[in-house]
């Protein structure tokens, strides 16, 4: 017989897996963010490396499947030194027409792309 003081010996209580909740996820990287400051996400990276094959290092308007480059991948290069607006286009004042700087130029003809 236990001894009175100690603890009364009780099996361990099975959980069903549907009690135990998800399994934790692992870490990601988020969505959208460049691997490191500096650099430049994968769609902005893809973005400037279409000027590589274009007259004058333009840089499109729309994306391989015919939808318009977001502004805000536009404007972010421009502020970065990767692209530059090159000219206004009269048809269509919104739209900014950019081009590769050489500081663009240089980061997606590095080595390890």
């Amino acid at each position: 017989m236990p001894n009175g003081s100690e603890p009364i010996p009780f099996r361990p209580r099975h959980v069903s897996p549907r009690l135990q909740g998800p399994p934790p996820r692992p870490k990601r990287h988020p969505r959208g963010l460049p691997p490191a400051p500096g650099e430049p996400t994968d769609v902005q990276r893809t973005w400037l490396r279409r000027g590589l094959v274009q007259p004058g290092g333009k840089l499109p308007l729309f994306d391989e499947s015919g939808t318009r480059i977001d502004a805000r991948t536009v404007r972010s290069c421009i502020e970065n030194g990767w692209a530059e607006p090159w000219f206004a286009n009269p048809l269509k004042a919104d739209w900014l027409i950019c081009r590769l700087t050489d500081k663009g130029r240089a980061l997606v003809t590095a080595v390890g792309d």
